[in-house]
């Protein structure tokens, strides 16, 4: 695109000039942009905010990273007016942003935190003013340190229910000017914190990875149900992360690698989530897998509860998609 359109763009008053003229995009479509608490805010020690499991986890300089915290970033907590003014001046119509559990609740569950929910309801209220639509999302992979501790994070049914009251409390205080609720981003990226990826909390068992991906979708039901009882016209969604799986070649055992690999990471989830039922291939896997004994599920049994399918294939408002290729 040339610098003459490039101005153009910068100084059309309409957006929606923009989106049909120079995008071709109907009228109706929503630029956006989507940011996370811990990425963004900074202020981690600041007005009743607990720690959570990437404060810890960068603050072991043991571990292979940059050296960057999340105790400054991008000072949003202090700036949020200035972000918005630029997200303003930018055109657009919607913004994305997560919601500290730890600013809310700073050991998970007990006593709320008064002055997190008044950041985030001055920021809804400033996005508003800026005629900008507000999208909450309810966890960004930043747990409360104490659940981690406490109860091994998302190993444990506590944590779900944990959630659920934490997705209620905000729901019920911001639910009457945020009306669109995407209960996790990308579920893949929080089990990875558990297969020694690299991710907090930096557990290293492979083996608890379905147990944990099953968690989180429970979790997911439980909240969607308090933010419908809280705020009967919400829109609620799940955000997920897809990336395109090719084999890389054409030999028989790449073909089984890239369709496993779409079953397990894609599939388990979509088909939790729009059919009730996990990909039975998946579930044959596991069952027949020596080293994933512990994990084997059993409707009824270990870790899968009767009525936990019911609970996940609630309908959806909309489901999110992440995808980071062209």
């Amino acid at each position: 695109m040339g610098h003459k359109n490039q101005d153009k763009i910068r100084n059309l008053a309409d957006k929606r000039a923009v989106d049909a003229a120079v995008m071709g995009l109907p009228t109706h479509f929503k630029f956006g942009a989507a940011t996370s608490a811990y990425q963004i805010e900074g202020a981690a020690l600041e007005d009743g905010r607990g720690p959570c499991i990437w404060d810890t986890f960068l603050a072991d300089k043991s571990r292979p990273h940059s050296g960057d915290t999340g105790e400054i970033a991008c000072d949003h907590y202090h700036r949020f007016k200035e972000d918005v003014a630029l997200m303003k001046s930018l055109g657009l119509d919607a913004y994305r942003f997560s919601i500290s559990w730890s600013r809310i609740f700073p050991d998970g569950t007990g006593r709320i935190n008064q002055a997190g929910l008044d950041f985030y309801s001055n920021l809804v209220d400033e996005l508003l003013a800026a005629g900008i639509e507000p999208y909450a999302t309810l966890y960004h992979w930043d747990l409360p340190l104490k659940l981690q501790e406490k109860w091994g994070g998302w190993l444990s049914r506590s944590t779900l229910h944990a959630f659920a009251r934490y997705s209620e409390v905000v729901v019920k205080a911001l639910g009457d000017r945020v009306k669109n609720w995407t209960t996790f981003n990308e579920p893949e990226v929080i089990i990875a914190g558990y297969c020694g990826n690299g991710m907090a909390p930096a557990f290293d068992r492979p083996d608890v990875a379905f147990h944990v991906g099953h968690n989180l979708m429970v979790a997911h039901g439980l909240a969607a149900k308090k933010i419908r009882a809280a705020c009967p016209d919400a829109k609620v969604g799940i955000v997920l992360n897809f990336n395109i799986v090719d084999p890389k070649d054409n030999t028989e055992a790449c073909r089984i690698a890239a369709h496993q690999r779409y079953m397990r990471a894609y599939s388990w989830y979509l088909d939790g989530l729009l059919n009730g039922q996990y990909p039975q291939e998946v579930l044959a896997e596991l069952a027949r897998t020596p080293e994933l004994a512990t994990i084997r599920p059993r409707v009824g049994g270990s870790w899968i509860k009767r009525g936990d399918m019911k609970l996940i294939s609630q309908e959806l408002d909309y489901l999110g998609i992440n995808y980071y290729t062209r």
